[in-house]
């Protein structure tokens, strides 16, 4: 946050700026959905490297994804403040994924960053169509990879305010 931002923030609604302040320093949880092992530890080492606060969690298919985002369980499944999305998956690929988050009614805020191989344009307008925030080419170099790793941060977690996404949501409607 810049010094004016905080000082505005500070003078208007104290409280609030407290709230904004701690969300944004906590660990961040980031679901990482992708089949390539490979893209998957370079992903975690560009994460290490720009040493930021967040845990992040591997699933290597779409099914699984959903697995993970379905659970109840907090402890082993938190739900992530951010997904990262590969297209190109088995079992279920990542425009499925993403149609299922938006159905679900304590999922359908969650940021999901597409991070994809794929260039075409076809892709790009179907995933946001489908609902995605953002969408992303896998970088070719770790360089270029460690700066959008860093550009990811800034954005999600410093810049943007999200959205709640009530990990208890689903329980209660469904009870």
């Amino acid at each position: 946050m810049n010094t004016l931002t905080t000082i505005i923030m500070k003078e208007a609604n104290p409280v609030s700026y407290q709230s904004i302040s701690r969300l944004m320093t906590a660990k961040k949880t980031i679901l990482v959905a992708d089949d390539d092992t490979n893209d998957a530890f370079l992903l975690e080492h560009a994460f290490e490297r720009a040493s930021i606060n967040a845990t992040l969690h591997f699933v290597h298919d779409g099914a699984e994804a959903v697995r993970y985002l379905e659970s109840e369980d907090q402890q082993q499944h938190p739900t992530p403040d951010l997904v990262l999305l590969d297209l190109k998956m088995p079992r279920m690929d990542g425009f499925e994924v993403l149609q299922w988050v938006r159905a679900q009614p304590r999922l359908r805020r969650l940021p999901v960053t597409v991070l994809t191989s794929s260039d075409a344009r076809v892709d790009i307008n179907r995933a946001y169509d489908l609902g995605a925030n953002s969408y992303l080419v896998k970088p070719l170099s770790n360089d270029q990879l460690l700066k959008m790793v860093e550009a990811l941060q800034r954005y999600w977690f410093s810049v943007n305010l999200a959205p709640e996404c009530d990990p208890l949501h689903y329980a209660r409607v469904t009870a």
